[in-house]
């Protein structure tokens, strides 16, 4: 835990496969930890590029099948363990993440559905539990290892009828599911005991729930435990950030934005930003949780949008205000590359499409755009 004892800055790998040059890269730009999130590499890379949402895979990575959880597959840990001792080898820390659980497969290897068996059967939190136990086992002690993030986006809201939380109230639907499987506080509670039988002191860091929003701060419980962390995501306004080439751009920043079920008009800028991660912040204060115990472990926009750069420095001045870690999303995304913030607003060229047809690494050239120099900045200053 005394790594998090200083504001730390970071970005995540979610790639289609393990690129160890990427460590030596992130390294360079004084990025200080990786948020690693392995699960794509057990897939076919057919899949992953497929244009048929309805295709399914058979296994899960690291936990073979998310229908039954019966041991850790012993190919993936391989990978996975190479993987790490490549990031040491670099002096680059790692926070491992995990897509998919049992009874929990990531919807984008679940025929573009939720998968939500883990928010409706018990059962699935106890096997849950199980791997976490069986992975720290195997993980306890390895040097670049500085948080096991449990779970990525936990979202029981959607299996329960919660879906908005502009227009929902958060405190009248989790009264209806306290204590049942889709408490995610009681998800977290199993795990978390499970863990530490045989891992007492690497930190754990939990999401909030409804995709990790600040908002869902609202019912998660702190732990009783020295060595957690709480994690938020952060992509809003949703309509503004996720905007592309097929939806348009029709939303800039700083600018006025339809939000919510009701499409109700907010104006966002600096001063909205920290108005929506203020439930952060006050959960923090009335539980008396320092700062460094929060992290943005995700953030970002599609680089493409007017205003990217400007919204990249606004959340990144919040973040600092707060002193909250942060990891932007991504560094060097091989299957998209919509927040590959070094080629700016300009499309990639041939060769990085084909280095990613051929599970290759590609080499940016140096970058000197808006968008990079205000991430950049950001890591260096």
């Amino acid at each position: 835990m005394n790594y998090w004892n200083e504001q730390r800055r970071g970005s995540n790998f979610m790639n289609s496969t393990s690129l160890l040059g990427n460590y030596q890269a992130a390294k360079e730009q004084g990025i200080e930890f990786i948020r690693l999130a392995p699960d794509k590499w057990g897939k076919e890379r057919d899949h992953l590029f497929s244009d048929k949402p309805d295709s399914k895979p058979n296994e899960d990575f690291l936990i073979g099948s998310s229908d039954r959880y019966e041991g850790i597959v012993e190919e993936d840990f391989a990978r996975l363990r190479a993987d790490l001792d490549a990031a040491e080898a670099k002096g680059m820390k790692v926070i491992l993440t995990v897509l998919s659980l049992p009874g929990d497969r990531w919807r984008q290897f679940n025929g573009a559905k939720n998968d939500d068996r883990i928010w409706q059967e018990p059962d699935y939190h106890s096997q849950s539990a199980l791997f976490w136990k069986d992975l720290a086992t195997r993980l306890k002690d390895h040097p670049a290892i500085i948080g096991y993030n449990l779970i990525n986006e936990p979202h029981p809201e959607t299996a329960t009828g919660f879906n908005d939380f502009w227009t929902q109230d958060y405190t009248e639907w989790y009264a209806k599911v306290q204590n049942t499987a889709a408490d995610l506080n009681s998800l977290y509670d199993v795990m978390i005991k499970a863990i530490r039988t045989v891992d007492t002191e690497t930190p754990i860091i939990v999401d909030s729930g409804l995709y990790a929003t600040p908002w869902a701060f609202n019912y998660l419980k702190p732990v009783d435990d020295p060595n957690v962390l709480y994690a938020f995501h952060m992509y809003e306004p949703y309509e503004l950030t996720s905007q592309n080439k097929k939806k348009g751009f029709t939303y800039s920043y700083p600018g006025t934005v339809k939000v919510g079920n009701d499409e109700k008009e907010m104006k966002f800028d600096r001063q909205a930003l920290k108005q929506f991660l203020e439930p952060v912040a006050k959960w923090a204060t009335v539980n008396h949780v320092p700062a460094n115990q929060i992290i943005a472990s995700e953030f970002g926009t599609n680089r493409m949008i007017k205003g990217a750069d400007q919204y990249m420095e606004d959340l990144i001045s919040i973040f600092n205000e707060y002193g909250w870690h942060w990891s932007f999303y991504a560094f060097r995304e091989d299957t998209w590359d919509g927040m590959d913030y070094e080629f700016g607003s300009e499309k990639p060229g041939w060769e990085y499409w084909d280095a990613r047809d051929k599970g290759e690494l590609f080499i940016h050239a140096p970058s000197n755009n808006p968008i990079w120099n205000a991430i950049k900045k950001g890591l260096t200053q």
